[in-house]
């Protein structure tokens, strides 16, 4: 079956399969439809169908367990996705809005329990005895029902103790705290902090610095405008990534408070898409962060190798470029707004510092860090991943009358296949309508993070034109596939709330 490629409608409804999904139907980049109801397929749903270009899903009438997989709810191309009659649990996705599905979902007649998100009519999710709704008009209960005035002299005494315990609690914290500064001061004194949050195990200075036999270059696996990263291994096998970082800043007496702040806000983040920050360390003699290590390296490695760059096709492309988008648009928006945990004081000057070509222009002479230099960076990276080579000769180009001339196809990565279905089509050309969109050089008409996300979730009417027709230009001046083609008012909406 996996040496089907072309294979788009795969119907194995009405059999007797048994036992977990096939994760065979990976290898059908092409497939479109997956029909597999009425069977006695068990286990839970693999997350990794979503990789798949879907617009069909029906898994019904199975005994599949666990919960529904996040990744439903970013299937842009999806339209028809049938759950009923399994034995699935936990809440409903809220990414898996009903506005998605144009044509059917039925979630019926499992064992799902909690809210239910908003846009779900009451016959699509019928046969859920625990689940709850706002709407007293659905027929589920309510999900915060008022207490029964029985209750609050069961309620009032819990209170009462609850709020002593909280007071005790707080008294300890505050004697913790002034503990831990006395602690701190004294380390800085002697210039040298080391501190690793979310790592399993003891680490200590000395252990890195053994690891990577002072930093030696053998060790090394990447440099850039921030720094070099090292790659460590400890005696008892777990590795760890070594961002060293140039102390451009460290003159500044203000810097070692705020780098040790902002590294703490930093590591707090639990995202899909993010790696992982264990601690950091700041030290008289260098200073760096420890990161989760990532076995496959960069992008930037991957597309530089021929190799492992056809094996990176247009759809694990585009789901890369999404998936950056997710984790941008998280930091921006979605992590309580990440610049306000950091040193609210800063005035958000800083040396310029990054891999240059990936920097948004505006900051060679404002000097000013925001999330629109983020949006630019995003831009070559979306652009350099479709092309397969860093993009800075064509985003020149983009600013002449020659760019009225170049067609998209021809500048796409010419090791992939040019075959092309009507699927990876339309995502490619959202991908670069959107990348260009975020290279302009007015930092205000650029979209938000928060903007391009929600536009992979959108699902796509066909292209306007034939694909070998449409030019640069076209994407660049008439935004022909965005959902919202008023990006500049959008933002300014977005901005003044």
């Amino acid at each position: 079956m996996k040496n089907l490629i072309n294979l788009s409608v795969l119907d194995l409804s009405h059999n007797k399969l048994s036992g977990p999904c096939l994760t065979q139907l990976l290898n059908l980049d092409a497939l479109e439809q997956l029909l597999l109801s009425h069977n006695y397929l068990n286990g839970s749903i693999p997350e990794v169908i979503s990789a798949l270009w879907l617009t069909t899903i029906d898994l019904s009438h199975n005994m599949f367990s666990g919960e529904i997989p996040f990744e439903f709810g970013t299937l842009q191309s999806l339209a028809d996705l049938d759950l009923s009659y399994n034995k699935l649990t936990g809440n409903i996705p809220r990414n898996l809005s009903f506005k998605h599905f144009s044509w059917h979902l039925n979630l019926s007649y499992n064992s799902l329990n909690g809210p239910i998100p908003y846009g779900f009519y009451s016959d699509t999710v019928l046969g859920n005895k625990d689940l709850c709704s706002d709407d007293y008009t659905s027929g589920f209960p309510q999900c915060f029902p008022a207490p029964p005035t029985k209750c609050i002299k069961i309620i009032v005494p819990i209170v009462i103790s609850l709020s002593l315990l909280f007071l005790v609690i707080v008294l300890v914290s505050r004697r913790k705290i002034i503990r831990n500064t006395r602690s701190d001061s004294r380390t800085m004194r002697n210039g040298d902090v080391f501190s690793i949050w979310n790592y399993d195990g003891n680490v200590a200075y000395e252990d890195i610095i053994n690891a990577t036999e002072d930093f030696d270059i053998r060790y090394c696996i990447g440099t850039g405008g921030y720094g070099s990263v090292y790659k460590a291994q400890f005696p008892n096998g777990k590795v760890i990534a070594l961002k060293k970082l140039h102390r451009l800043e460290a003159e500044e007496p203000a810097f070692d408070k705020s780098f040790r702040n902002e590294a703490k806000v930093l590591s707090e983040i639990r995202h899909r898409n993010i790696v992982k920050l264990y601690g950091f360390c700041l030290h008289k003699r260098c200073m760096f962060l420890v990161y989760e290590y990532m076995e496959r390296g960069s992008l930037f490695c991957i597309l530089n190798n021929d190799i492992e760059a056809v094996e990176l096709n247009w759809k694990k492309r585009v789901n890369i470029i999404k998936d950056i988008a997710n984790a941008l648009s998280y930091l921006h928006h979605d992590y309580f707004g990440i610049a306000r945990s950091l040193n609210s004081d800063s005035s958000n000057f800083t040396t310029l510092a990054g891999t240059y070509g990936y920097i948004a222009p505006e900051l060679a002479y404002t000097m000013v860090v925001n999330e629109k230099c983020d949006v630019y960076s995003f831009g070559v990276v979306a652009l350099e991943t479709i092309l397969g080579r860093y993009p800075g000769e064509l985003i020149s180009s983009l600013a002449s009358s020659s760019s009225q001339h170049i067609i998209l196809k021809d500048v796409l990565d010419p090791r992939l296949s040019p075959r092309i279905n009507q699927t990876i089509s339309q995502s490619l050309v959202l991908v670069v309508t959107l990348a260009l969109a975020c290279l302009r050089s007015n930092p205000k008409s650029r979209p938000t993070m928060k903007h391009v996300s929600q536009e992979f979730l959108v699902r796509r009417s066909p292209l306007p034109k034939p694909f070998h027709e449409i030019s640069l230009w076209q994407l660049m001046n008439q935004e022909i596939y965005l959902v919202d083609k008023n990006v500049e008012k959008c933002n300014d909406r977005m901005e003044t709330r």
